[in-house]
């Protein structure tokens, strides 16, 4: 029943995304025949908005239904205290995980509930741009090593990289309302993990991998997110 009420809510979502936004989707590189196929691990790059959910108006059912049966995401512990925002995360994927900045074991607890057939969902910068470019507290943006870890425990599949254009011109961080009648810009990679984790491997081996994990996401990032 929760599976059904998941994936009923990512339908509405796409539904009304579909409606009222227009989306240009560029895939990088060499693309398979099917991207959408075996997938374990989504990372969302240039995080700038709570309402992010509304991509999922180019996004194939199948892919939904994926996120509502197998679907593991971490939400900071602090967007789930929001009370609307909040209780749509609580439900926006088949398994959500409360996560904090500090230095405890939230993600430690996250990244044991990792299994062979969980779907990753992740904002690998951890937290969200600001309309002046720097994150809450007037840093830049970097990548989190955290996702480092969890391409060491997903032993393959392929994951897809979503460089994101950016939400500012529909919501920006506190805004209530957003904006209808937008464009959204996302270009998309989609590599092997147990590829690109020998790559990394064999550039800065294992004592250096979080670093060159840091570095590559943060060079793609500013190459292949939309203007």
């Amino acid at each position: 029943m929760k599976t059904k009420l998941i994936y009923t809510l990512l339908l509405c979502v796409k539904l009304f995304s579909a409606t009222f936004y227009r989306f240009k989707i560029n895939w990088l590189g060499t693309v398979p025949a099917d991207p959408w196929n075996d997938l374990r691990l989504v990372l969302v790059l240039n995080h700038t908005s709570l309402y992010e959910p509304l991509f999922a108006g180019f996004l194939p059912n199948r892919f939904l239904k994926s996120i509502a049966h197998n679907g593991l995401v971490p939400v900071a512990d602090k967007t789930l205290k929001r009370p609307v925002v909040g209780l749509f995360y609580r439900v926006v994927a088949g398994n959500v995980v409360p996560v904090t900045r500090l230095r405890d074991n939230s993600w430690a607890h996250f990244l044991d509930k990792v299994q062979p057939s969980s779907l990753v969902v992740l904002a690998p910068e951890g937290r969200m741009k600001r309309a002046n470019g720097m994150d809450l507290e007037g840093m830049p943006m970097t990548i989190r090593g955290g996702v480092a870890d969890l391409l060491l425990a997903i032993p393959g599949g392929r994951m897809l990289i979503a460089y994101s254009g950016g939400l500012h011109h529909v919501q920006v961080p506190n805004q209530m309302i957003p904006k209808l009648f937008k464009t959204l810009r996302m270009n998309i990679e989609c590599l092997d993990i147990a590829l690109y984790r020998a790559m990394v491997l064999r550039r800065h081996g294992l004592e250096g991998f979080k670093k060159g994990v840091i570095h590559d996401l943060e060079t793609r990032c500013s190459i292949h997110c939309p203007v």
